[in-house]
């Protein structure tokens, strides 16, 4: 095989590895029924403090269309526009066991009542762990809220629970065989 070839054959192998890893990314989807994409906020998911007043409730989430090899999942909530320089992370929950396909509404309430044994919140923006509302300063143009799961190659991320968001979110795109999003706005 010339020095051609086997570049050639490699560049296949490379490419044919990617598409598959991105058809199968692809097939994989998340539904929140109380959140429509590219919608507004309802008032359950906003927080209740720094002068906003909702429920603070994480919404019902459902997926599908998990990858070949997911080990666990991941969901995460995030506003690229707080005024941080950094965003802000709203919600980290990792080690969810990759037999279930979702979550139901307040499964982020700090308590954790509502996660299977094992599953990690680890700690937003807001300075603790579990789920915090939309609460973007007032005046603010409708900031973007980030609802993410992610299909993870590994069954523990090994990551504390007191660990940054950024921390949390290396290990997360790491170990990622595939994500899915909804977008949805809020505004006050």
């Amino acid at each position: 095989m010339t020095r051609f070839q086997r570049r050639a054959a490699l560049l296949a192998a490379g490419w044919l590895c990617c598409s598959m890893a991105a058809s199968a990314a692809e097939g994989f989807r998340i539904e929140l029924p109380a959140v429509q994409p590219n919608g507004r906020l309802g008032q359950a998911q906003v927080f209740n403090g720094l002068g906003c007043k909702g429920g603070n409730s994480s919404p019902e989430i459902h997926w599908s269309g998990a990858p070949r090899g997911t080990l666990s999942f991941a969901v995460t909530l995030y506003d690229p526009d707080a005024p941080t320089g950094s965003g802000w992370w709203h919600w980290l929950g990792y080690d969810i066991p990759a037999t279930l396909t979702g979550l139901p509404e307040h499964a982020g309430d700090a308590d954790g009542r509502l996660l299977p044994a094992g599953v990690v919140q680890s700690r937003t923006d807001f300075g603790s762990a579990g789920y915090g509302g939309a609460c973007p300063p007032a005046g603010d143009k409708p900031h973007r809220y980030i609802f993410t799961v992610y299909a993870l190659k590994v069954a523990k991320l090994e990551v504390r629970p007191d660990s940054s968001a950024a921390l949390v979110g290396f290990a997360l795109h790491a170990n990622e065989l595939a994500k899915s999003t909804v977008t949805a706005f809020y505004g006050r």
